[in-house]
């Protein structure tokens, strides 16, 4: 994700802080400067240190996450910690239902954890419970105002993610229950659709009561369900049709002996932006659109193809979905990949023909159902 940095790497999953985290330590801070009177700065300090405490929590529970979601050989790009909680980048969708039920419980299992050994570890040191007593702790800066405070928070936590909201771990667990039975198309939509009335309940509870933070996070909520079905109903469509009939079969190639000027022109004549550099039927490199503006700006040499093309480049099998397709890409972080049928090079795929045909794709769909709605009537 942009604008985000690395501060950590465990497992191989790089953790980053968003730059836009700091608003939460300034939140922190605000909210503890008048806890000590006289001594706003050690108030803010313990505010800001209660935040780094909490997103650490955070942390943990999106490793709960990456960590199971490793175990079922699904990779992890990165985790970022934002002002409104962390996101674990898992590169696929879980493939059975029940491999998605247990990474999403993973993430709250963690916090009831990580609350249990808050709770002994209050207990252990003689916190009063009593309501009252609690209350007068929790005013001022201390090791067993931090140790209270975290226990509740990491209680809200498996609370809140717990709403059977979707995107929350609770609509992901949701639908994982409603897939064994209707299949994932079907469960998404029930999940997503319950996950934003959910989110107009919590939004208007936010506003009603002054609560910007509900307020947004309900926000969050209404549009990532929205997100979520999108998702799901492309990988319906993109599950339709193998990228060995999608592939663009009347593309433009480059041999071993043309030039970079070659390349520009093909490109102002065709608008083609990917090329494949190819010796005699093999393919031996790919060319892109970027590579060419990069040697114009840097380079007044009209140089070989062979100088600036690349040589490594992903292969995908002509069988394999465009939905297939979309994720290998997507895990690997290229932009384009090269079809073959075994050893035969077809040509090649971007996720911007993948966009594409999706978009073809589900008006056709649309077409279909108008003329099925059209036989009907008659």
């Amino acid at each position: 994700m942009g604008w985000s940095f690395n501060i950590a790497r465990v497992r191989g999953i790089d953790i980053k802080v968003h730059a836009t985290f700091f608003l939460i330590l300034i939140f922190g801070a605000l909210q503890w400067a008048g806890s000590v009177p006289g001594n706003p700065l050690e108030g803010a300090l313990f505010g800001m240190m209660l935040m780094i405490l909490l997103f650490t929590c955070v942390t943990l529970h999106e490793l709960g996450h990456s960590i199971v979601a490793q175990l079922f050989n699904i990779p992890v790009r990165e985790i970022v910690l934002l002002p409104l909680g962390g996101v674990a980048m898992i590169a696929k969708s879980p493939e059975k239902p029940w491999h998605e039920l247990l990474i999403a419980a993973a993430g709250p299992a963690v916090n009831v954890l990580i609350a249990a050994l808050l709770f002994l570890a209050t207990g252990g040191i003689g916190v009063n419970l009593d309501v009252n007593a609690l209350l007068v702790t929790l005013r001022e800066p201390s090791l067993i105002t931090m140790l209270i405070w975290l226990l509740f928070a990491n209680i809200s936590l498996v609370v809140f993610n717990l709403i059977p909201a979707f995107p929350l771990d609770g609509g992901r667990i949701l639908r994982a229950v409603l897939a064994m039975g209707l299949g994932n198309a079907r469960a998404t939509r029930i999940a997503s659709t319950i996950g934003q009335i959910s989110a107009v309940l919590l939004g208007i509870l936010g506003i009603a009561n002054g609560q910007l933070l509900l307020t947004l996070i309900a926000l969050f909520i209404f549009f990532s369900a929205g997100q979520e079905r999108g998702l799901t109903e492309a990988r319906t469509v993109l599950n339709t049709l193998r990228v060995g009939d999608a592939y663009n079969k009347h593309a433009l190639s480059l041999q071993i002996g043309d030039r970079v000027s070659t390349v520009v022109e093909y490109i102002l004549t065709s608008y083609q932006p990917d090329f494949a550099v190819m010796q005699g039927n093999q393919i031996i490199g790919v060319i892109t659109r970027n590579d060419v503006l990069r040697t114009l700006a840097t380079d007044s040499i009209d140089r070989y193809v062979t100088e600036i093309m690349q040589r490594d480049f992903l292969r995908v099998e002509a069988h394999r979905s465009l939905d297939e397709v979309r994720e290998i890409l997507m895990e690997s972080g290229a932009q384009l990949a090269a079809v073959f049928d075994g050893s035969r090079y077809l040509g090649l795929i971007s996720l911007d023909d993948i966009s594409e045909a999706f978009t073809v794709l589900t008006f056709v769909r649309r077409q279909n159902g108008l003329r099925r709605q059209g036989n009907a009537t008659l």
